[in-house]
């Protein structure tokens, strides 16, 4: 009786570990609330190991913090919340900030135009052209069971 040789078994490459951290929470859709949001999420960011005051942090909490007044301002719905979505992925966070209001939704990224050129001189949209210049990549994704999801990212500087 022979044994037969089972080839050795390669070793896999070393991967670096991948840890996704994900903070949610939902809001009152008041201004009280959003100011919450924001001082939450900067909370959080810190916790993750990004400090208050850096450039990141900074630039995540004027992301919250237009993005959540938004949700409270056109996406408002009375009783209903709004909910604030923090992903810290390897090299990127994710800001997402989503309210029950789907039919109101804002103009795609590259959609915007200043107030000054709106038909009938309408005013608003300044938030998200501020979000569209601080943000590395933004999109208004559908929410389900209802609503929207406005999603910021940011590229992280490499550690």
């Amino acid at each position: 009786m022979t044994a037969s040789a089972t080839p050795p078994a390669i070793p896999a490459a070393p991967q670096p570990p991948v840890t996704v951290r994900v903070f949610l929470q939902r809001f009152s859709s008041t201004p009280r609330g959003a100011r919450l949001a924001r001082h939450l999420a900067l909370h959080q960011l810190h916790s993750w190991g990004v400090p208050h005051g850096t450039e990141t942090s900074e630039t995540a909490a004027v992301l919250v913090a237009e993005l959540a007044a938004n949700a409270v301002t056109h996406g408002l719905v009375p009783g209903r919340d709004f909910e604030l979505r923090l992903a810290l992925e390897p090299g990127k966070l994710i800001v997402d900030v989503s309210d029950p209001r789907g039919e109101c939704r804002p103009p795609r990224p590259g959609e915007m135009r200043a107030s000054a050129e709106r038909p009938g001189g309408e005013e608003g949209g300044r938030g998200l052209v501020l979000v569209a210049a601080l943000a590395d990549r933004w999109s208004v994704l559908d929410r389900v069971p209802v609503g929207k999801t406005v999603r910021a990212e940011l590229d992280l500087p490499s550690r």
